[in-house]
This record gives structure tokens, sequence and C-alpha cells, in this order.
């Protein structure tokens, strides 16, 4: 009795990473980033509220007011029917973060232009990070996207030895950095032009403002196409991982 009570149990396998793995990772991934109409929509709003209060009133703390009121207001609403508030705190960390650069300009001496301008600065550093981050994995033969993959296969490295699946998860990853380049690809000069007085203020806080949504959502929409089309073709057999 006590020998067998001491023996250990079976030991559960990993899955191993594969083309299907991928795939379901990669969908279920991104389904859950854009958070369906709604969440696409709880984005937006904010950006929205702060463009327009901005150019009509030329209030600015009116205009970072009337934003966190309204992303106060989705995030009630989440709260109340008891669904997932991961996209509106995301909204609300966003106006945070850019209400912050916005002190930052006042407390440097920049005029109410220039913190206008500012509110947009973080989203334009935060893709510059984030995609010079996805060409290092693939440049380095480590994708982002493989570690999606071994966070769900319970691996976090396996992947790696399986070159099929390195192939495809570089090709996702150049995918997924895409947007954000072409948004700092955009974006930066318009955001450079206002600062520096090329281009008017206003002109510049309205083209980011309407740039911010339109590269947005609908972008990682049509980055989520390609992917789901580049998995839907690769029909190459995996490689079977080395003993």
């Amino acid at each position: 009795m006590t020998e067998q009570a001491d023996q250990p149990g079976p030991v559960e396998e990993k899955a191993p990473a594969s083309v299907e793995t991928v795939e379901a990772v990669v969908r279920a991934q991104l389904a859950k980033a854009l958070g369906g109409r709604r969440g696409m929509v709880e984005a937006a709003v904010p950006t929205i509220l702060f463009t327009v209060m901005w150019l009509t009133t030329r209030e600015l703390r009116v205009a970072l007011v009337v934003s966190v009121a309204a992303a106060l207001v989705l995030l009630v609403a989440r709260i109340v029917q008891r669904s997932t508030v991961q996209f509106v705190v995301n909204a609300l960390v966003g106006i945070g973060i850019g209400w912050f650069f916005v002190t930052l300009s006042a407390r440097n001496g920049g005029s109410a232009d220039d913190q206008a301008l500012a509110y947009f600065l973080p989203g334009i550093l935060y893709n510059s990070g984030y995609s010079v981050l996805m060409l290092l994995t693939c440049v380095i033969g480590w994708p982002l996207v493989g570690f999606m993959v071994g966070s769900v296969t319970g691996d976090p490295t396996a992947w790696h030895s399986d070159r099929q699946v390195v192939k495809l998860c570089t090709r996702l990853t150049l995918l997924l950095a895409l947007p954000c380049l072409l948004r700092v690809i955009v974006q930066a000069p318009i955001w450079l032009a206002g600062h520096g007085g090329s281009l008017d203020a206003d002109t510049a806080v309205a083209a980011l403002g309407i740039l911010k949504i339109a590269l947005g959502w609908p972008l990682q929409l049509g980055v989520l196409a390609g992917m789901l089309w580049l998995l839907g073709r690769n029909s190459t057999p995996v490689e079977p991982a080395a003993a």
C-alpha cells in the first residue's frame, strides 16, 4: 500500500508546437486583443472627444477631462454589466500617459499647441519601440509570436526546435510589426512638423487624431486578415522536433 502511494502519478505531456497550434493561438490572441466591435469603439471614443474638444474650445484641460469622463462612463457600464473592463482600462491608461506628457510639456514652458501635440507623442514612441522590438526578435531568430505559442503549449522555447514553426512565427511577427511601423512613418513627420512650426498646430492635432483612429483598429483588422490568409495557405508539413 505504502509503495503504491509513494509512486509518482503519470507525467502530463506538453503538446508540441505545430502549425495548427500557431493558428489556434494567433486566432485567440488577436480576437482577445481587438475586443470585438465594442472594444474598438471604447478605444476610439476618448481620442475622438479629445481631438474635437481641443479644436472647438482650445481648452486643453477641458479636452482631457471630457475624454477621461467618457472613458469612466464606459467603465461603469462595463462594471454594471459585469463584462471585461480590459479595453476601457487600456483607454484610461493611454489617456493618463498622454496627460503626463502634456504636464511635462507645460512644466517645460511649452505653449498650448505644444501641450496638445504632446498628448499624441506617447503613442508614436510606443509604436516605435514595439516595432523595433518585434523586428529585433525576427532578426535574432526568436520571433515574438513564438513566445505566444510557447505560453500556450506549456514550454516557452520548445517551438524553436521546429524550423517550420519558427519560419511561420517570423512571418506573423513581421505582419504584427507592420501597423506599428506605418503609424510611426505617417504620424511622426506630422508631429515633428506641428511641433517645429512648419505645419499649423491645429492641423497637426486634427490629422493626428484622425490618423490615430484610422490607423488603429481598421489597420489591425487588415493585419488580422493577412495573418489568417497566411495561416490558411501554410500547408507545408511540420518538421518533427529533434529528440
